[in-house]
């Protein structure tokens, strides 16, 4: 849990360095990539993540701007890319100058529970977690090989050496 606002922009300064080199290994025909006939496309998945930070930090009483023209996904990775980088340190902005270290104590209702604002802004940051852990897994089904969030691809293990990755 976050304690200060500062821990907060810590973590979330490196988990969105971790997003950011995700969506910069998207590829304008990679967005197409479905799991599914029915379900979103990689570049829907992404675009939601990157549309919904100020919508989710809005919903909770910061003055932040939308995405423009959010209901038009772009067709390229690129700009899907470059749109998370500007909404990410515009979240940063917005929290800094408007929650303190007590505000983060403050409780709220959050999607039918009450949650302290720290908790709040934790989900936010899950959230995009469990959608950039979705891209990786259609960025492999589209041939990309996946940035390694947390630990090497499996074509990185190959590089150090390594014919199977440990379990």
């Amino acid at each position: 849990m976050y304690g200060t606002v500062a821990d907060f922009i810590k973590e979330w300064n490196k988990e969105a360095v971790l997003t950011q080199k995700v969506l910069e290994g998207l590829t304008d025909s990679s967005l197409n990539q479905k799991v599914y006939a029915e379900g979103r496309t990689l570049g829907r998945i992404a675009w939601h993540l990157t549309t919904t930070i100020p919508e989710y930090l809005s919903e909770f009483g910061l003055k932040i701007d939308e995405v423009e023209n959010k209901e038009q996904m772009p067709t390229s990775a690129s700009v899907m890319a470059k749109t998370f980088q500007k909404t990410s340190a515009d979240a940063v902005k917005v929290i800094e100058e408007q929650w303190t270290d007590e505000d983060l104590k403050k409780q709220q209702i959050a999607f039918g529970r009450e949650e302290s604002n720290a908790q709040i802004l934790m989900g936010l940051i899950k959230h995009i977690i469990h959608h950039r852990g979705q891209m990786t897994v259609l960025m492999r089904q589209a041939g990309i090989i996946p940035f390694g969030v947390y630990g090497p691809p499996k074509e990185d293990w190959v590089q150090f050496g390594v014919e199977s990755p440990p379990l």
